[in-house]
């Protein structure tokens, strides 16, 4: 069990964005979860389930997707050092 197994697509706040990558071609797009919520038959949907079903638009590749859920704020560099 994941992470993906345990979030279903009615937990996802309106607002809250899925990073979807394809294995195939690298192309990335992003999903709210208003926009899943919208699909039909979607809403009871786990995310693991989602993962499974979802596929590249990118014309002519069609791979399989993996899902990561962004974290919210910014990410800094490392800026401290060995002393």
């Amino acid at each position: 069990m994941n992470w993906k197994s345990n979030i279903q697509v009615l937990d996802l706040e309106p607002g809250q964005r899925l990073e979807l990558t394809c294995r195939r071609c690298g192309r990335v797009r992003f999903l709210t979860g208003a926009e899943l919520q919208a699909r039909n038959g979607a809403a009871r949907l786990w995310l693991n389930e989602v993962e499974l079903r979802a596929r590249c638009r990118q014309r002519g590749c069609g791979g399989t997707m993996r899902m990561a859920l962004p974290r919210p704020g910014d990410t800094s560099a490392f800026v401290g050092g060995i002393a």
